[in-house]
């Protein structure tokens, strides 16, 4: 020891620091090097910031000052950070903010090199999504609804002092009445109120109506100023956390006090392909069906083509997404709602869309086989803006049907609602799902996308996001994938003899 002893002597020749090595080595990381403007003190070298920051996610090492200590007595990260020794603030400060618009670009330089390799394709892609806690208070929300509610009760009790005024002042009120006493804006509740107080000025006023106004006058302006607000953060949403007001409030499996509480959270979606992430997104929305297509735009984005097979479960089977990936080409082993219950023989035959469409007289035959005759179309519009055309037919005599108690319930002749363009899709899918490979493919699809959530939340612990709003909560799905995927590509490269880059 009369010589310091060299760190490449103590790290193993298949170690699988130097495969993260040799990845970053490859990666073309010129949009991250952008973000340095250059000037002042020297910074620490991205790609070696980089290294250190990937290699702490595989050893499920996510606080940066966990990382920090690492980087000053753990031997693999002293290697990979060549014995520099950045601090918590610079490595807190690479992840957020160096980060931000750069990790996608990362991310798919790993997984172009996957594909290299021969790891990976692009062409057959399974996807789903999980549901993963925000860092943010539990019990401090907003609720979209409870805003709704509040600004009809001040629009109801704005209403009775008005029509209580006009008993004591109806000439001062003369012509004066709103339209709608539902607050718009605070202008327009001090408006209203101004016109109030004016009104009874020297009138013989009840003393709970002096109260309510007085207590409107203080308080309901900065109310509505601060509902307004909140429905602007909200958007499309229903609630969100103060704490974390990118969260959305969500049902998930990890329930800390057992009784089926919302937490606020993310949905994370992931397309994979053996066992790989090859695309991430992550959004504000409970409902997988909705964010399917906007999971599918950003592959295409990125790898400027789609995927030829797309396999995911019943939660993504609507009319619109069916349309999304038939107009892009992509071959959908997608389930619908009710295609287990059908595959099981639980779906009643008596459910509108099991009976049967005779397309060349536009009828709907009942179960008992008579024709129900178009009565009308009209059209209307999902929370997405995807427009719905609905059929309706009715039948023509129920009267002394034998089987009217197990068909229906409504009064007179039974009328059924049918959407053709759903229909059509559901039974492409269901052709395809039944076919010998799409049977092989509704096999696969659990065993190679669900594993890489169970790796994520069991093997690497991770449940909750260490960092607040959309952008850095992107950065940590970014993240947790690469080291998803280097962490398997170490796996493989450990039993062979030599590790190979492109």
């Amino acid at each position: 020891m009369l010589l310091p002893p060299d760190l490449d002597e103590l790290v193993d020749k298949n170690h699988p620091v130097r495969l993260i090595n040799a990845v970053v080595e490859n990666l073309d990381i010129t949009a991250l090097q952008k973000t340095y403007k250059g000037g002042g003190t020297s910074s620490y070298n991205p790609r070696m910031l980089l290294k250190v920051l990937l290699y702490a996610y595989i050893c499920n090492e996510y606080s940066s000052r966990r990382i920090e200590e690492l980087v000053k007595r753990d031997v693999h990260f002293m290697w990979l950070a060549a014995m520099a020794k950045p601090d918590h603030n610079t490595i807190n400060r690479f992840r957020s903010d160096r980060l931000k618009n750069t990790i996608k670009a990362v991310f798919t330089e790993v997984v172009q090199l996957l594909v290299a390799s021969g790891h990976v394709s692009l062409k057959d892609v399974y996807t789903d999504g999980t549901k993963i806690e925000a860092n943010a208070n539990r019990y401090t929300f907003v609720w979209g609804n409870a805003i709704k509610t509040n600004l009809q009760k001040m629009g109801r009790q704005l209403e009775e002092i008005w029509n209580y005024a006009e008993c004591v002042a109806s000439e001062e009120l003369k012509d004066k009445r709103p339209t709608d006493f539902t607050p718009v804006d605070a202008e327009m509740v001090k408006q209203t109120i101004a016109t109030l107080n004016d009104s009874l000025k020297g009138k013989p006023v009840a003393k709970k109506i002096k109260q309510k106004l007085t207590y409107a006058e203080k308080n309901w302006p900065a109310n509505v100023e601060k509902y307004q607000q909140q429905q602007q953060i909200l958007g499309d949403r229903n609630s969100y956390s103060k704490t974390d007001p990118d969260a959305s409030f969500m049902r998930m499996k990890e329930d800390h006090m057992k009784n089926g509480q919302l937490k606020a959270g993310y949905n994370v979606q992931i397309s994979s392909n053996s066992q790989y992430v090859v695309n991430f997104t992550t959004h504000q929305t409970p409902a997988d069906t909705v964010t399917l297509e906007d999971h599918v735009n950003d592959f295409e984005q990125t790898y400027a083509t789609v995927p030829e097979t797309l396999t995911a479960d019943a939660g993504y089977g609507s009319e619109q997404n069916y349309h999304m990936l038939d107009g892009k080409g992509i071959e959908a082993y997608v389930k619908y709602t009710y295609f287990d219950q059908e595959q099981n023989g639980d779906r009643s035959s008596f459910h509108a869309d099991q009976l049967h469409y005779d397309d060349k007289t536009d009828t709907v035959i009942c179960p008992m086989g008579q024709k129900m005759r178009r009565k009308d179309e009209y059209s209307q519009e999902t929370k997405t803006g995807y427009t719905q055309t609905i059929t309706t037919y009715q039948a023509q005599n129920c009267e002394g049907c034998p089987l009217r108690v197990s068909c229906h319930k409504q009064k007179g002749n039974r009328i059924v609602e049918i959407n053709h363009a759903a229909r059509k899709y559901k039974h492409q899918a269901a052709e395809r799902l039944r076919s010998e490979e799409g049977i092989r493919r509704r096999k696969q699809r659990p065993v190679d996308v669900e594993p890489v959530f169970a790796n994520w939340k069991q093997n690497k612990g991770f449940r909750r996001f260490m960092l607040r709003g959309l952008p850095k909560v992107n950065i940590e799905i970014g993240l947790i994938s690469i080291a998803h995927n280097l962490g398997k590509w170490m796996r493989l490269a450990n039993n062979q003899p030599k590790l190979q880059m492109g």
